[in-house]
């Protein structure tokens, strides 16, 4: 199994400063990309079998999809900004463009898909509410960017604030057995950014044998994959946590199963 942690480097010619694929994360689902656009530089991708959405994590861009054109996507100064990111969904096979506006983070998610949810739309920010998930130091603030409610054939998408000394993805839970109503099948990346951007927070990606047990030191701009097992989250005090997971499995459902050892944690007491 390759090693969890997927490190970013200096970007390369289109922008690209880390990637993940199928073929380097030993799965079958999930494709991860991220890319840093200075203004006026454009990003293009087509990737044959394989869906995406182009989530603008910061700044603003024009995007082109399919014929259709996108203008001023995005445009918040970050991931810690509370407003919506921008993104546009992409049917799979379709060829797409991305122009900076201004500087522009970008994330490229992808999924298996046959082109069969209609064609290349935006996601309004009405459709992409927060939400306060758990109370106390497991309050965490997600958005959901591309859930199952909405069209799409594999891709599921969201975004999570962690404040300080908070854990989230908690208590652990997992998707990676298909039950059906009980567990779904989902891969997983997690794409990790720190403010301020010296902090860390740490993961840990456990199964029930301790066949697969790491726990990651996580730094500003890591992703970690997430190939089966518990995966919890804790953000070190003084320093926020902003993560985007991308899901996708054989089923696009999210079920999970909280690990039997801390479900206590979210039960009602008696």
């Amino acid at each position: 199994m390759p090693d969890l942690r997927v490190r970013p480097h200096a970007p390369d010619a289109d922008g690209a400063v880390l990637e993940v694929t199928p073929e380097s994360a030993g799965w079958g689902h999930v494709g991860f990309k991220v890319v840093r656009l200075k203004p006026g530089q454009t990003f293009s991708g087509v990737q044959p079998g394989r869906e995406a959405c182009l989530v603008v994590v910061a700044g603003t861009a024009n995007i082109i999809a399919g014929g259709a054109m996108f203008s001023e996507v995005g445009g918040r100064t970050g991931p810690f900004e509370e407003r919506a990111p921008g993104a546009v969904y992409v049917p799979a096979s379709m060829t797409y463009a991305v122009t900076a506006a201004d500087t522009v983070e970008l994330a490229v998610c992808t999924a298996p898909g046959r082109g069969g949810v209609g064609g290349p739309r935006l996601i309004a920010e009405a459709d992409m509410p927060r939400e306060v998930r758990g109370s106390g130091t497991n309050t965490r603030y997600v958005r959901n960017i591309l859930p199952e409610t909405q069209p799409a054939e594999g891709l599921l998408v969201v975004e999570v604030i962690t404040p300080g000394g908070h854990w989230s993805s908690y208590p652990p839970h997992k998707h990676d057995t298909a039950a059906p109503a009980e567990e779904t099948a989902l891969e997983e990346t997690y794409y990790h950014r720190l403010d301020p951007p010296q902090g860390f927070a740490i993961q840990r990606v456990y199964t029930d044998d301790r066949s697969l047990d790491e726990t990651i030191c996580v730094e500003d701009g890591d992703v970690v994959m997430v190939p089966r097992g518990y995966h919890p989250v804790g953000a070190a005090h003084g320093y926020d946590l902003y993560y985007l997971n991308v899901m996708a499995g054989p089923k696009r459902n999210w079920i999970f199963r909280n690990d039997p050892a801390h479900d206590w944690i979210v039960k009602p007491k008696t």
